[in-house]
């Protein structure tokens, strides 16, 4: 099968919703999604704070990267934040994973940007092990901390 890549534009809206949600499903963690297509549409095409790239194969979208940049203060550049990586089950194994992280991997460097990086629940061996095999560093020394909900809204009451 022939795979090819697209950005998604915003009559996408609502494929894009429809895998953050497979996606969610598969992490155990659909009740956690509070996105609508009004707001990805907002925050992705009006404020452009993320890109979105699909993965086509027979004029299927068959998977979906969802990525935006950071900054390494270390590094003087920016890099590329994977924040979900999706690949449909029906579409598992035939190496689609793989060809989406080395396309963001391809724009990482076009960009002239420093790092990609992501995060993987510590369940997911599948997913470790693919990572680990692309050549991927888990960052054992790091630890990641979230503010968020109320626990935002009340710090920034604080200020």
């Amino acid at each position: 099968m022939e795979l090819t890549f697209r950005y998604a534009s915003r009559s996408d809206t609502a494929l894009i919703l429809r895998f953050i949600r497979e996606l969610a499903s598969y992490e155990k963690m659909l009740d956690e999604v509070v996105a609508t297509e009004e707001l990805l549409e907002e925050w992705i095409f009006d404020r452009k704070k993320a890109e979105v790239l699909f993965a086509v194969s027979d004029g299927t979208e068959v998977g979906f990267a969802l990525f935006f940049h950071n900054f390494s203060t270390f590094l003087g550049r920016a890099g590329i934040y994977l924040e979900d990586l999706y690949v449909k089950p029906e579409y598992r194994g035939a190496g689609f994973g793989r060809a989406i992280l080395k396309k963001l991997a391809a724009i990482a460097v076009e960009r002239g940007c420093g790092r990609l990086e992501w995060w993987c629940l510590n369940w997911n061996q599948p997913s470790i092990a693919f990572y680990l095999s692309m050549g991927a560093e888990p960052m054992r020394d790091w630890t990641v901390y979230r503010i968020a909900g109320d626990t935002l809204k009340n710090m920034a009451c604080d200020v």
